[in-house]
């Protein structure tokens, strides 16, 4: 009976794991999708689809699926066609909320986002009520093990508006349109770094790599 127990703990343990992986998937390939609709499927030339690729990726997302992904946005398939809207509203004791939602129904949507907000009392706002509140921002994490000052170098000679130490983690503010470019120059440095304290030695006689980096971020790490 012990035994069983555990099998049904492990089964249901697995069964809330896939159901939240199938969340994570299901928001990425609307990223993804909204992406390819709005800036086209080549990830070379829309920063928004290679973070969302790139986001997918880290989720371990088969290329398949990606691949889907990009090309019902750009209509090559036929697929479900989503929109992005944004709501506005006022939580328990005034706090602003924004809430960015991407849908295939808007009308769903709202009804459902207005029913959470009157159980937790709270309320939705108009157009622009609290949205000056708020900017929007990239943002890179890195270990804190990397060195502060030549981090620090590398991603405000990339561009990146600020750095802060947070715990075990640095915390790089980006423009949202020059994150990707940021954090491939940052990759970039420290890889370029790398390959130079290798040939500096000498018993080595060339280093080979097959990173890639966009002439965008190369620009950023030669200065």
């Amino acid at each position: 009976m012990a035994g069983h127990s555990k099998w049904k703990q492990i089964k249901r343990k697995k069964a809330v794991t896939d159901q939240k992986r199938g969340a994570v998937f299901t928001r990425l390939i609307r990223e993804i999708t909204i992406a390819a609709k709005q800036g086209g499927g080549d990830p070379g030339g829309n920063a928004r689809l290679r973070t969302a690729i790139d986001a997918a990726k880290a989720e371990n997302m088969p290329a398949d699926n990606i691949d889907r992904a990009i090309k019902k946005g750009t209509g090559e398939l036929e697929g479900v066609t989503y929109e992005e809207v944004t709501y506005e509203g006022y939580g328990p004791g005034g706090a602003a909320l924004l809430i960015q939602a991407t849908t295939d129904n808007a009308n769903r949507t709202v009804a459902e986002i207005r029913n959470v907000f009157q159980r937790h009392g709270a309320n939705l706002a108009a157009t622009n009520a609290v949205a000056w509140m708020f900017d929007r921002k990239g943002q890179i994490v890195v270990d804190a093990k990397a060195n502060e000052d030549a981090t620090m170098e590398a991603v405000l000679d990339a561009g990146a508006e600020d750095m802060e130490k947070e715990g075990d983690i640095y915390l790089i503010t980006t423009p949202p349109t020059q994150l990707h470019a940021i954090d491939q120059a940052l990759r970039g440095k420290k890889l370029l770094n790398l390959m130079e304290g290798l040939e500096e030695m000498d018993d080595v006689a060339k280093v080979f790599s097959n990173f890639d980096i966009d002439a965008e971020a190369m620009a950023a790490v030669t200065g």
